[in-house]
């Protein structure tokens, strides 16, 4: 038989995990909805800006001042972006030197093209490890889900 003490550390073990799930599932992601925005260093425009983003560009928001989110993106980096200006058009990153891009959701298809560290892809499709993705240029693919950031 459970003892009092064992039970209890079980029931808050299964109260903390069930935290993590949560906290997890509470991420919010966004991306720029125009052609280029700043990133600042604090929440408005009096603030220098640390560079531009691009059309796109995935972020994690990881805080909130009014209508300016803090966020951060692949390579960890943070700053401030006026609300306004981003959407939730799911867009990914790809964070490796080169990634294939293939037909279809798995290493077995045929090659279709490559996307360089950096390069913003919007998001199709999910599938099981897979994303099916556009690049702004038009070519549309399966890529690893290991090989992206963002959603």
């Amino acid at each position: 038989m459970i003892g009092k003490r064992t039970a209890l550390s079980l029931f808050f073990a299964v109260l903390f995990l069930l935290g993590l799930v949560t906290a997890a599932q509470a991420i919010e992601m966004v991306s720029v909805d125009r052609p280029k925005i700043n990133m600042r260093s604090g929440p408005g425009t009096n603030h220098s800006i640390l560079w531009e983003l691009g059309k796109g560009y995935p972020l994690m928001v990881i805080g909130r001042q009014g209508n300016w989110m803090k966020v951060r993106d692949f390579e960890g980096d943070e700053g401030w972006v006026y609300q306004p200006l981003v959407g939730r058009t799911p867009h990914l990153v790809v964070k490796v030197p080169v990634a294939n891009i293939r037909s279809g959701p798995g290493t077995r298809y045929r090659l279709v093209g490559q996307a360089r560290y950096g390069v913003v892809l919007q998001t199709m499709e999910r599938g099981s490890g897979w994303v099916k993705v556009r690049h702004e240029n038009g070519l549309t693919g399966w890529m690893s889900r290991d090989l992206l950031w963002g959603w």
